[in-house]
């Protein structure tokens, strides 16, 4: 199953009720996702210069303090960090690898989830609703936001093994279906040196995008190598910071509905999870067709 969400808000003063509409979003695909769930919120305050940072670690008593303490003494610049329950978005001007390198030495154990100039990234395990009331999702602002709902298949259920995944600055994927030859693809990558984590065969198709961008793509060719590259059923949905991008297999079985206003772009797994959305009465509503690729810019 897997259920997916996203929306990109055209219309400012909706930028600071993105949460509001987003957490039930999220929550009404809980029937096609009940072990774990996980979102990335795109917004504008990140300072000139700064990178963001998602961090995530397994030790329950984290001194997260201490983590930007660390940063700050390896790299010789300042840095913030927002604690947000079992995570933490740490903000600095810092070279981006010295930043991982203090990181990876800090005896808290951090996880690296995602970074950007934009992107902050949560994923968790439990039930969507657990989650979105974990973190006060419906409380963030922004001007664009993915999700996903878990019903893991082919790899355990687990924090790493969550959606989305976030290979480059940010870049986020979510996925629907599955990828028959994701282990080729696996194999493919690691000799041009790009090392997949967890076994998830969504984290090799983010991992096949982050590199095709790399090399120059952009989003739509990208995804356009996937469709030729990768066999399966799939819908995915994949954000930059200045745009998110929808396609489906050549069979289109796994659902995707699109609805479009001026004030927004919503998309969502099934329509009842745009039902709450503002003016959805007068939104164009549509399916993707297979192998389309449509692409919002903000």
């Amino acid at each position: 199953m897997c259920g997916i969400v996203g929306i990109l808000v055209r219309d400012p003063a909706l930028e600071g009720e993105i949460g509001q509409y987003f957490s039930t979003m999220l929550e009404e695909m809980t029937a096609r996702g009940p072990d774990s769930a996980g979102l990335a919120i795109y917004d504008r305050g990140v300072p000139a210069g700064a990178t963001r940072y998602s961090l995530r670690t397994d030790n329950t008593h984290a001194n997260w303090e201490a983590v930007k303490s660390e940063v700050e003494a390896a790299t010789g610049a300042s840095a913030t960090i927002e604690i947000n329950g079992h995570v933490a978005f740490l903000t600095t001007a810092a070279n981006v690898a010295e930043v991982h390198t203090a990181l990876a030495a800090s005896e808290e154990q951090i996880i690296v989830v995602g970074e950007g100039l934009a992107m902050s990234l949560i994923k968790d395990v439990g039930l969507p609703g657990e989650i979105c009331d974990r973190y006060d999702v419906s409380k963030v602002t922004g001007y664009m936001a993915l999700g996903h709902t878990r019903m893991a298949t082919e790899s355990a259920v687990t924090i790493d093994g969550a959606h989305p995944f976030s290979p480059r600055p940010d870049l986020a994927l979510v996925h629907n279906g599955s990828f028959s030859n994701h282990a080729t693809i696996r194999r493919q990558l690691a000799d041009e040196g790009v090392h997949c984590i967890t076994q998830n065969d969504t984290e090799v198709c983010a991992q096949y995008i982050g590199w095709r961008m790399a090399e120059g793509d952009s989003l739509e060719d990208a995804m356009r190598h996937v469709l030729k590259e990768f066999d399966g059923f799939f819908t995915l949905v994949v954000s930059t910071q200045n745009a998110f991008s929808v396609v489906r297999d050549a069979f289109a079985c796994k659902p995707m509905v699109v609805a479009e206003t001026d004030q927004y772009v919503a998309v969502a797994s099934e329509y009842h999870a745009l039902a709450g959305l503002p003016g959805i009465e007068n939104a164009r509503v549509f399916e993707p067709q297979p192998e389309e690729i449509h692409t919002w810019t903000v």
